[in-house]
């Protein structure tokens, strides 16, 4: 969506297949980082994105074993909002596609689920969708992959996944919240469990840490055994586990990370989890996205108006600039994730991680991880033009 909308801005003819006939369904990440709001103001519209409902915290915390330590301070951040949003990606997604709709070379077709590729001869001329009105065919100078990690688009492309691995899968639900609620909590960590939760208002999204391919354990222990341990994790929660009546109220976010060894061939480029899948660790895919969006089109929109093909030269350069965030991220989710996983075996003997106790007695040290998330590697901005048609 960020894509089409700074295309059809500069002036380039866009057409976005949606899936479904809305946005509003429970995505696994809601976070606005300081780089997306600094976006918003380059592009004039930080004002009016702060309206859409949405929360703010400017540092976050976690709690290991009944002590709350501070993990991140966003408050440093050189931006116009050094803040994370927490915003309903269905109200971020019908912003921008709203922006997008001002725009006369904007089109989004809803409920055209992309089945294939168009070819000519070895250069990829378009795609393949089904409707409610039948088969649908779109003709396309580029088809720019954003289908997510289990991307249809770079399947049929038969481009080569390389896949890292993860050690953990997460568990993803949600509990109603109430007015005496703590504040915004990153993470609960007690006697080996892990829990995520995410302030939404009016429910907590919670997001607990299990062993890779654990879920079938899990279940055979019970319902009742997965209350007990959330209860022991974050006990102001136990009011309200009896909400989680069955199975079918948890979702199991299968964790892996991986990436396209070429994000591209003639005709097509995959950007975002469709070229990279990331971990959900620091809730970093959606900034890595939405940066991914950013730089294709500062390089893509020139070559869309001015030449017949885009170059496969032009799209080198744009995996080659996106690559090294990616990595360097992904290296660090890694990193992370293997730490959590031995942690949560060791969690109760060895307490609170070293760094983090440092961040306590130095609070200048908050800021690395600040920058990290926040604003990632290699920020892009704004310099796609904006084109009145």
């Amino acid at each position: 969506m960020m894509t089409g909308f700074l295309l059809a801005r500069a002036g380039i003819d866009v057409i976005v297949l949606e899936k479904h006939k809305d946005f509003f369904r429970d995505f696994r990440g809601d976070t606005i980082h300081p780089s997306t709001f600094q976006l918003m103001h380059e592009l004039g519209l930080l004002e009016d994105f702060l309206r859409v409902p949405h929360q703010e915290v400017s540092s976050l915390s976690a709690i290991f074993n009944g002590h709350e330590v501070h993990l991140a301070d966003f408050s440093h951040l050189k931006v116009a909002r050094p803040v994370i949003g927490l915003m309903p990606q269905w109200d971020f997604l019908n912003f921008i596609a709203g922006q997008a709709a001002r725009y006369k070379s904007f089109s989004l077709i809803r409920q055209a689920d992309v089945t294939g590729l168009l070819m000519n001869h070895d250069k990829i001329t378009g795609v393949t969708a089904t409707t409610p009105d039948g088969p649908l065919k779109v003709f396309a100078k580029l088809v720019i992959g954003t289908d997510g990690r289990q991307s249809t688009v770079r399947t049929a492309a038969d481009l080569t996944v390389i896949e890292t691995g993860a050690p953990i899968d997460v568990l993803w639900f949600r509990l109603s919240r109430h007015p005496d609620d703590p504040g915004q909590i990153l993470g609960n960590f007690s006697k080996g469990r892990i829990l995520i939760l995410l302030d939404r208002s009016a429910y907590w999204q919670c997001g607990y840490v299990i062993d890779k391919d654990g879920y079938d354990r899990i279940k055979e222990e019970g319902l009742n055994k997965f209350r007990t341990d959330l209860a022991e994790t974050s006990p102001f929660l136990k009011d309200r586990l009896l909400e989680l009546t069955d199975w079918t109220d948890i979702q199991l976010l299968s964790v892996k990370i991986d990436h396209l060894h070429t994000w591209y061939r003639e005709g097509l480029i995959c950007i975002g989890d469709a070229a990279h899948a990331m971990s959900p660790v620091g809730g970093v895919g959606i900034n890595l996205a939405i940066q991914d969006a950013v730089a294709a089109a500062n390089l893509l929109w020139r070559p869309l108006r001015d030449q017949p093909d885009v170059p496969l030269t032009v799209l080198a350069r744009l995996q080659i600039r996106r690559t090294f965030p990616t990595r360097i991220i992904q290296a660090l989710q890694v990193r992370i994730q293997q730490g959590i996983n031995h942690r949560r075996k060791t969690l109760e003997k060895t307490g609170v991680p070293l760094f983090m106790r440092l961040a306590e007695r130095y609070p200048f040290l908050r800021r690395i991880p600040a920058r990290l998330v926040g604003i990632g590697v290699r920020p892009e901005h704004i310099h796609s033009p904006e084109i009145r048609n």
